[in-house]
């Protein structure tokens, strides 16, 4: 995996470039995460069949979590960022690490997919 698995600045290998100029800040949290949440769900979903493909995957997951972090909306708001920091070390924890606190691929989709169904509501 590059650079972003392991928490360094994803800037340098961007997929997201229309994201991270500016767009991504026009979403909500829950939009946000929502999209993370479909990056989540695509590496769930190609972990066993494809893995170069879950890879890219949870690296666009890592940087949208990243974007998400870097947002200065939540960046006033300590236990909001504490939240997003926490979900990227359970992820990457759950993908790549040792799941040291025991998660699943569907407790992990039904974390991410609670914020797609609140964005689809416009919360």
């Amino acid at each position: 995996m590059n650079d972003v698995a392991d928490g360094s600045n994803p800037q340098s290998g961007q997929r997201h470039r229309d994201l991270a100029a500016g767009r991504w800040r026009e979403l909500s949290l829950c939009g946000q995460m929502g999209h993370v949440g479909s990056e989540v769900s695509r590496a769930l979903n190609w972990r066993t069949r494809n893995p170069k493909i879950a890879e890219g995957a949870i690296e666009r997951a890592l940087e949208l979590l990243d974007l998400t972090l870097a947002d200065p909306r939540h960046l006033r708001r300590p236990a909001r960022m504490r939240e997003i920091a926490r979900a990227r070390e359970v992820l990457l924890d759950f993908l790549v690490g040792e799941n040291r606190y025991g998660s699943t691929g569907a407790s992990l989709q039904r974390y991410f997919d609670a914020f797609a169904h609140a964005a689809a509501r416009g919360k």
